[in-house]
């Protein structure tokens, strides 16, 4: 009896671009596919320990240019925007929204949601080169409907980030990139670890890295037939 699956559902992944692979999950992911990818770039303002590294603040437009010139419109299998950024004191009683700057707004919302929508739109040649092109945006279940938490820049930019990959699938649908939202809960970095050990945060048990990481693999392994549009990770033993 012959196989049902069929080698061409399969696909190589050659060209991949971190955003925020400096830290945090950003920095995990990269750890995972620098010796899979023929070619990995991070996009960081501190230098990525893997892959081909451009320092680029992407809260101002000379950054989302700087990272668009290195491509000049070469093939791009995946953008994987993981960076992101949160208000002072955020997730914590020490948060005070009376007390946030309108600076601190602006940047919130400048890296959480405008240079995603920016940086795709810019790499969207690069994209339409890739036989199986695929976009995933970390988001957060701050963003999904009734789950908001306090923080007010972090939460709009979320629940704005999706809305953003849901009008850009529609949008580019005649692209074939496949648009992938991730709403993890907090994720086993070493900065929630420490919240965590210091009591910044409550006792609980974090997503393990590896759960996000085959969440995001297995989006990426898919074929040109099918995207996930959006997935929420919770945590199983949260406080």
């Amino acid at each position: 009896m012959a196989s049902q699956w069929k080698s061409e559902d399969m696909h190589n992944l050659e060209n991949i671009l971190i955003v925020g692979g400096s830290r945090g999950i950003g920095l995990a992911v990269a750890e995972y596919y620098h010796d899979k990818v023929e070619n990995l770039i991070c996009v960081s303002r501190n230098r990525s320990k893997f892959g081909k590294w451009i320092e680029a603040d992407i809260s101002k437009q000379e950054g989302i240019d700087k990272v668009c010139i290195a491509f000049e419109n070469s093939p791009l299998d995946a953008l994987l925007f993981l960076g992101g950024t949160w208000e002072k004191g955020a997730f914590t009683s020490d948060y005070n929204f009376i007390n946030s700057s309108y600076e601190e707004i602006d940047y919130v919302i400048a890296v959480n949601l405008i240079a995603p929508i920016k940086l795709t739109k810019a790499l969207i040649p690069s994209l339409k080169k890739s036989k199986v092109p695929k976009v995933i945006f970390i988001g957060s279940l701050s963003g999904l409907d009734n789950q908001a938490s306090r923080e007010v820049a972090n939460t709009a930019s979320k629940f704005g980030l999706r809305g953003a990959a849901q009008a850009l699938q529609i949008e580019l649908s005649n692209t074939g990139i496949g648009f992938t939202v991730i709403n993890p809960g907090n994720v086993a970095t070493p900065e929630v670890l420490n919240d965590i050990a210091s009591s910044t945060f409550s006792p609980q048990v974090p997503i393990p890295l590896n759960d996000l990481i085959s969440v995001i693999d297995c989006s990426l392994k898919l074929s040109q037939a099918s995207y996930i549009s959006e997935i929420n990770l919770v945590q199983l033993n949260f406080g």
